[in-house]
């Protein structure tokens, strides 16, 4: 069972001991602050999973905390359960209003916190599942085209931060509606899922593989220049060239093209739209191939990569 960290805003060195000991056969780590600024420090800092804040704290009352939480990115999401002395119906409003999920009075009943607690996390946990499902292409397994465009826009902002290359790749499946067309659907995203397999396998520590949508795969390389990026690329065309894929007694040739770019001065659209057009001559060019985009050229000619070579037989 997994451990939930729950931290304790309160000024109230009796009510962080109090809280342990009636949570203490709980699978939780609890930790602990005295005032609402290291509250929201530890807070950030932790990434915890429920926050039981005090309503009356000096310098910084509890209304003050939640909503400096609630508006910071790293812990908006996290459900924060108000301990209070006082029963005020205004009170409760105002919380729940600030973002509160719900209130436990002081003093509070032993079965009363551990049920608002673990109800807390058990939509804290759900949440996060359904969050992480958003992210997740339910027939690969991989990170979808959303999570792509969260995660391309961070790394750009950490090249251009550290001045670091990073490179993009598109993967096309090749002939892939025919495969579909003479071997079935079935077959076709048993095909979808062994490739992501072996991107993922394949592709180096670091790397991002991601189904972008119908038979189409990006791979975002994080300080990667795009010689390096190429290299790495090829060794994804040759793992998936001399993979094996059987429809019953036949062996069916798969394969895929692959567009290059680097990222620099540009918008994340821009790097996906060089990668897509070097993918693009690729297929062109007799697919089962790698080339490369210039960023600031993409009009210009697209190298070959010159390993890859083989085209693709008919089925």
């Amino acid at each position: 069972m997994s451990v939930s960290n729950i931290l304790i805003i309160d000024d109230s060195p009796e009510i962080h001991a109090l809280v342990r000991v009636r949570l203490k056969n709980e699978p939780v780590a609890i930790h602990s602050a005295f005032n609402g600024a290291s509250g929201v420090e530890l807070a950030q800092a932790l990434g915890v999973d429920l926050i039981l804040l005090d309503v009356e704290m000096p310098e910084q009352d509890g209304f003050e905390v939640c909503s400096i939480l609630k508006n910071h990115a790293a812990t908006r999401d996290v459900p924060i359960i108000f301990l209070t002395g006082s029963g005020s119906t205004q009170d409760k409003i105002r919380g729940l209003e600030l973002g509160a999920t719900d209130y436990v009075t002081k003093p509070f009943d032993p079965a009363e916190l551990r049920a608002r607690v673990r109800a807390s996390l058990r939509t804290r946990h759900l949440m996060d599942l359904l969050a992480k499902r958003a992210m997740i292409d339910g027939l690969t397994g991989l990170h979808n085209r959303f999570y792509l465009d969260a995660q391309l826009t961070l790394a750009l902002t950490a090249a251009r931060r550290s001045g670091e290359p990073l490179s993009c790749v598109m993967a096309d499946v090749d002939y892939f509606k025919r495969i579909n067309d003479e071997c079935g659907h079935q077959f076709g995203d048993d095909v979808l899922r062994k490739i992501g397999s072996i991107l993922t396998d394949v592709s180096r520590d670091g790397d991002i593989v991601c189904r972008y949508g119908g038979e189409e795969f990006t791979i975002l390389m994080p300080n990667t220049s795009l010689r390096v990026a190429i290299a790495a690329t090829e060794r994804l065309r040759r793992a998936i060239e001399t993979t094996e894929f059987w429809f019953h007694d036949r062996r069916v040739p798969v394969t895929c093209s692959f567009g290059v770019a680097r990222l620099g001065e540009t918008i994340p659209p821009t790097v996906i739209e060089l990668a897509d057009q070097a993918l693009y001559r690729a297929k062109r060019g007799g697919r089962n191939q790698v080339q490369m985009c210039l960023l600031n050229d993409p009009d210009a000619e697209v190298e070959v990569a010159p390993e890859a070579t083989a085209d693709l037989s008919p089925l």
